[in-house]
């Protein structure tokens, strides 16, 4: 299959194209690989049924878990690192935040989304003025339950990013799935196997990487 994918360029040498097949053929079972590692997360079985967390809104109001899903069965919640101890927000997660605001009106034709923190609301939204998010909801992660039940903080480290999904169903919220990759492997970066941003995908297609800080 790689070598009828393959597109050989004028002027490459052998040397070249051989180790650029490769590549392709690694390219093609990665591309397998996410999607077995996709159709495995569909089939996961009924997940743990969520305690009623409650966060404040815009507007001051406090809000359940459930009310995040709007006329959805799904929800997908990305709770950043923006904390009140924090000057500025996480660079990292802004950027991931980037990519949010840009295709959450089309991610939201199908499920809901919310985007969590610690810092009050109003706070969050001045950021997001900053940057430009027009799509994006906030919600303040106020209760302490819900940071200490998915390790928001931690102790040697501080807040950690987390992206979960949630399901309602006959009144009942629960835990589809959630990130459980916060250790990376010795010499990188703590980091999901599913890196929801074009930036590290890019970066990855260059001669550098992603560089080293």
């Amino acid at each position: 299959m790689a070598k009828a994918s393959a597109r050989p360029m004028p002027g490459e040498s052998e040397v070249y194209r051989a180790a650029r097949n490769r590549l392709l053929a690694e390219e093609i079972e990665l591309r397998r690989h996410k999607e077995r590692v996709a159709e495995m997360r569909r089939a996961l079985p009924k997940g743990p049924e969520a305690p009623d967390y409650r966060f404040p809104d815009a507007e001051g109001r406090e809000v359940g878990l459930a009310d995040l899903f709007g006329d959805h069965g799904t929800l997908f919640t990305y709770f950043w690192m923006a904390g009140p101890e924090r000057e500025r927000p996480c660079p990292m997660c802004s950027s991931f935040l980037d990519t949010f605001d840009a295709t959450v009106p089309a991610i939201e034709e199908r499920v809901a989304f919310a985007i969590l923190g610690r810092s009050p609301v109003s706070r969050q939204l001045e950021w997001a003025r900053e940057k430009g998010w027009r799509h994006l909801r906030f919600y303040q992660v106020a209760s302490e339950d819900f940071v200490a039940d998915h390790g928001l903080v931690q102790p040697d480290f501080g807040e950690v990013p987390f992206d979960a999904v949630w399901t309602k169903a006959d009144g009942v919220v629960r835990r589809f799935w959630s990130d459980e990759m916060n250790l990376g492997d010795p010499g990188q970066d703590p980091r999901g196997a599913l890196d929801p941003t074009p930036l590290w995908a890019i970066l990855d297609l260059t001669p550098k990487g992603r560089g080293t800080d």
